[in-house]
């Protein structure tokens, strides 16, 4: 089965604080806790990233005990840090208590689960950009140049040092 390498998500309003996250034909809801006004209906984002991370280190746990026939059942446990400015997840701690491991294994098991998609992008972000549409999509006329993306000061940076490393390596 190929793993579907594209996707998109989809987050619309509930009212309040409550957005529905919408993924392929599942649907999660996220809020904010009552003593943020919220509803408490489910996880805030952050609560939600973090556990999102925690997932994939278990998945990549489990699968990797199921490759060398060992006993399943993994739990992972998360902890981590607000940072204020800028407002941040600034750090996490992942516990991952696999009793099966034999002590032999314990040095490839952790490169496997240190190394799952989510972690990895933490480890070297996408490059995420931003694109306000206010209302309907305007066409856009042949020839105009696309509305304005709005990128972070990272990838700017990045562009930045990607044209000064050209120059002077361009042919006359």
């Amino acid at each position: 089965m190929m793993q579907n390498r594209n996707g998109t998500v989809t987050i619309a309003w509930r009212g309040g604080d409550r957005f529905d996250i919408q993924i392929r034909r599942h649907a999660v809801r996220v809020d904010q806790p009552r003593d943020f006004g919220g509803g408490d209906t489910g996880p805030d984002p952050v609560e939600l990233f973090v556990g999102t991370l925690a997932a994939c280190v278990a998945h990549r746990a489990e699968r990797y005990l199921h490759r060398c026939e060992m006993p399943a059942g993994v739990t992972v446990t998360a902890h981590y840090d607000l940072d204020i400015r800028p407002a941040r997840v600034g750090r996490i701690e992942l516990v991952v208590d696999a009793p099966g491991v034999p002590a032999g294994l314990r040095d490839s098991f952790a490169t496997v689960v240190e190394h799952s998609a989510v972690h990895n992008s933490l480890r070297l972000p996408p490059e995420i950009t931003v694109r306000i549409q206010a209302g309907e999509a305007e066409p856009q006329p042949t020839g105009r140049l696309p509305s304005p993306t709005f990128t972070s000061r990272r990838s700017r940076e990045k562009d930045e040092i990607s044209t000064e490393s050209t120059k002077g390596t361009e042919s006359p």
